[in-house]
């Protein structure tokens, strides 16, 4: 009878835990069934409303105020010269600042500085960034609504996220490749460039990637530094603009329903070019750890 009444409470309070286990792991599996039932009810109306819009002419068409002519040839050609132009001044950048952080600014007052500032700037709404640009690379440098203010506007906007991703890549890769090197006689440039950095590309990829993406996504610094929605096709970077978010906002926000038709189809689009993106930078990086074992 002592030993029953001894371990029942203990009994009692298993039983209790495992109770609110259960009522845990249930509240979490109705909550992820929620969000992608609400996920996949948009993905249902878009398709439905935007996929038969969908043709080369809807896609070589150029803007215009009826939207049965309206097209995305110039968002497309606008938003891919972005990517291209911010990944070009941003990646480089981004890269060389994470190995210097990370690999050189080892207690270092600087280092530690900046580290703490690129943590606030990761934070900071785009808008702010857009503001920024306006000022310093509109106004001050002279280059006008242009694809390069754009494009450095976004390459500040996209560094923090940069940043920090190819940091977590380097400091991923295990500290004994780093002193077999030093022990083989490399120096530490060597072994960061011909050790480290192939270890780490992977993850590298993979925040490039990440931060490409949310900058062909962003549209308030656009707008505030003066992207326009009826343009021609762009043929230098100091020509006035437009990219598919500012062309998608410009859609939904007219009353007629064809516009809406139009900008469910420039959505399947973007989504097509958001998962193409994210599809080559899986296969890339599973190529490449393929190869480095």
């Amino acid at each position: 009878m002592s030993n029953v009444t001894l371990h029942s409470p203990l009994k009692t309070k298993t039983s209790l835990k495992r109770l609110w286990d259960k009522l845990f792991q249930g509240l979490g599996i109705v909550c992820i069934l929620l969000t992608m039932g609400v996920l996949i009810t948009l993905l249902f109306d878009i398709f439905r409303t935007g996929f038969d819009r969908i043709s080369w002419d809807f896609i070589t068409g150029h803007a215009s105020r009826k939207a049965e002519l309206a097209g995305l040839l110039p968002a497309l050609v606008g938003t891919t010269w972005m990517m291209l132009l911010t990944g070009v001044l941003a990646v480089p950048t981004g890269i060389a600042a994470a190995i210097y952080l990370e690999e050189y600014g080892n207690n270092n007052r600087f280092a530690s500085f900046l580290e703490i500032n690129l943590s606030n700037l990761a934070g900071v709404p785009s808008v702010i960034y857009g503001i920024l640009g306006l000022q310093i690379f509109v106004r001050l440098m002279h280059l006008g609504a242009s694809f390069l203010a754009a494009a450095l506007t976004l390459s500040l906007l996209i560094l923090p996220t940069l940043i920090v991703t190819t940091r977590e890549a380097l400091r991923a890769v295990p500290s004994t490749i780093r002193e077999a090197s030093y022990a083989l006689g490399a120096s530490r440039w060597q072994t960061i460039f011909h050790q480290v950095l192939p270890q780490a590309a992977g993850g590298i990829l993979t925040g490039i990637i990440l931060a490409l993406s949310r900058a062909i996504g962003e549209t308030a610094p656009l707008i505030v530094l003066g992207a326009k929605v009826f343009v021609s096709l762009p043929h230098s970077l100091s020509d006035p603009y437009t990219v598919l978010p500012l062309q998608l906002y410009n859609w939904i926000s007219r009353p007629e329903k064809a516009f809406a038709v139009n900008a469910s189809a420039t959505i399947i689009l973007f989504l097509l070019i958001t998962f193409a993106m994210n599809a080559v930078a899986i296969y890339l990086r599973n190529r490449w750890q393929k190869k480095r074992l």
